[in-house]
């Protein structure tokens, strides 16, 4: 087992919180430039505020876009599926998995693992990896404190590790969204933030073509490639757009002479 890691607040945070406190002595001590004080501490929070809604981000604490330089050298890609498992869709996209010899890293919402635990067990079982999408996947996510993201995510860990007899090492955020107490609790179950170098948009999109080209311009050694085997867009067909993207992805792929392996 991992030693637990201890959190530090990112620079940006310990900066803001210094500011905010000087910033509020200086308003009660300096009562004639309060109204300035006041604007810059409302700037400060907004800030904040912002960076909640910056998925790729670094403000808020570490977030893992690319794989480390190392691996980048090596050509490697991580690719990486969210909001499964499906019991439509997660099989077919293992089966395409397996007839490119490739492996992934399945960001699994653990209350769906819990529905289908054999699907969730054979993810592993056919050599890719299990890690942590939360356990509802709750779009008010990012409004939580440090309890509710211990609660969210705590039992999902416990769900996924119980099923799969591995502990999730990476944590995705619901929608990418996230708020300044969420890092605290990440370090405490010794989990790491991880978003994207490029995503497909396959959960709104149904165009396959239009997938493969946001995941495949300018593609490079060290990216991170987010797509969905749950939630999948429906192309004119009526099938799950991944179905047909991820078979073009991964010929372009490796046409490019990239290695796709989980994170």
């Amino acid at each position: 087992m991992h030693p637990v890691r201890h959190w530090l607040p990112s620079r940006f945070l310990r900066y803001s919180v210094a500011f905010q406190a000087i910033g509020g002595a200086a308003a009660l001590l300096a009562p004639e430039g309060s109204t300035l004080f006041l604007e810059a501490l409302a700037a400060n929070h907004a800030i904040v505020f912002g960076a909640s809604f910056w998925p790729t981000g670094p403000l808020l604490g570490p977030n893992l876009t690319r794989l480390p330089a190392e691996r980048a050298e090596l050509r490697e890609i991580a690719l990486t599926f969210d909001d499964g498992p499906d019991i439509e869709t997660t099989p077919k996209v293992l089966d395409l998995l397996d007839r490119y010899r490739t492996q992934a890293s399945f960001f699994c919402i653990a209350s769906r693992a819990e529905r289908y635990p054999e699907l969730t067990r054979e993810i592993v079982s056919r050599g890719h990896r299990i890690e942590n999408h939360s356990y509802r996947h709750a779009h008010t996510f990012a409004l939580s404190g440090i309890g509710g993201f211990k609660e969210e995510i705590g039992r999902a860990q416990a769900v996924l590790t119980d099923l799969t007899g591995f502990a999730p090492r990476y944590f995705r955020a619901p929608v990418g969204m996230r708020n300044p107490w969420l890092q605290p609790v990440l370090s405490s179950l010794d989990l790491s933030l991880v978003s994207w170098t490029r995503r497909g948009y396959d959960a709104v999109l149904g165009d396959p073509q239009k997938i493969v080209w946001r995941l495949s311009r300018n593609l490079r050694g060290g990216d991170i490639l987010l797509l969905h085997d749950g939630s999948a867009a429906r192309d004119r067909n009526g099938r799950p757009a991944v179905l047909e993207a991820l078979p073009r992805l991964l010929d372009e792929v490796f046409r490019l002479n990239l290695t796709p392996v989980p994170l």
